[in-house]
């Protein structure tokens, strides 16, 4: 069975973005970098929100063009711009980013179907509003979060809306350049 996991960044204090959407603060190195593309190997889908999905179509569809071996995310263009990408989007009617799927409703039937099909694993990535969402449907089977070293104060918190406890077992650890902590997490199913 395919697996949905989950990679976060988010501030000390539990934001995963300024009060204006800023991630400036994101301590995101070639330490962190590398730790993220290992999932390069094991997934072959990338999973979005709306928001998060336009703002990685404008930033990744033109660095393929652009951005070259020497460049630390360039193994990331190359898998992120082959991957399938599903968006979930009531808004979103189409797109021209190659590989690109839009799910507008039945999220939880969507998803527990495509964890049966064939393939390799799902990587969510950010979209803090959908992950909240997929938390309480019990579709994330493994939590990602990289904590930058900063206490933001204010911004848009990450278990916002979170209404049931979720527990969970922690796997791994890792502390990157820069300060940031990998937390890896999968739930504890009773």
């Amino acid at each position: 069975m395919r697996k949905i996991i989950l990679a976060m960044h988010m501030s000390l204090d539990g934001f995963v973005a300024g009060q204006n959407g800023e991630m400036d603060w994101i301590v995101y190195n070639k330490d962190a970098a590398d730790d993220a593309h290992t999932l390069h190997e094991s997934t072959d889908t990338a999973i979005y929100g709306r928001v998060t999905y336009e703002m990685m179509k404008n930033y990744w569809q033109p660095a393929l063009e652009t951005m070259t071996e020497d460049d630390v995310d360039y193994p990331h263009t190359q898998w992120v711009n082959e991957a399938t990408k599903i968006v979930v989007s009531t808004t979103l009617e189409s797109s021209d980013w190659k590989n690109t799927h839009i799910i507008k409703s039945n999220i939880e039937t969507a998803f527990k179907q495509m964890k049966q099909e064939s393939g390799k694993d799902m990587w969510l990535l950010g979209s803090p509003t959908l992950t909240r969402t997929m938390m309480q449907l019990n579709l994330i089977d493994e939590y990602r979060i990289n904590i930058s070293p900063i206490i933001l104060g204010s911004g848009k918190p990450f278990f916002l809306t979170i209404k049931e406890s979720i527990n969970l077992r922690l796997i791994d650890t890792k502390l990157f350049e820069g300060g940031a902590v990998g937390l890896r997490y999968v739930p504890i199913t009773s």
